[in-house]
């Protein structure tokens, strides 16, 4: 599975980057999760931009 990663790394100030909704724990375990893990992140990640997009924060608008 590739990264969601948009090159726009940025993180707010609860360690969100801004560019792909990955927390900083979540970004620095990717290399080394297996493909579920993955999914759950880029799930969750998913979450998060569709929040961030309602306030506003989401860098890749």
């Amino acid at each position: 599975m590739a990264s969601p990663c948009i090159n726009i790394c940025e993180l707010d100030t609860a360690n969100i980057c801004v560019g792909c909704g990955r927390s900083l724990n979540e970004i620095g375990e990717w290399s080394v999760v297996d493909g579920s893990r993955k999914q759950a992140i880029c799930d969750a990640a998913a979450q998060r931009l569709k929040m961030m997009e309602a306030h506003g924060k989401h860098s890749a608008q």
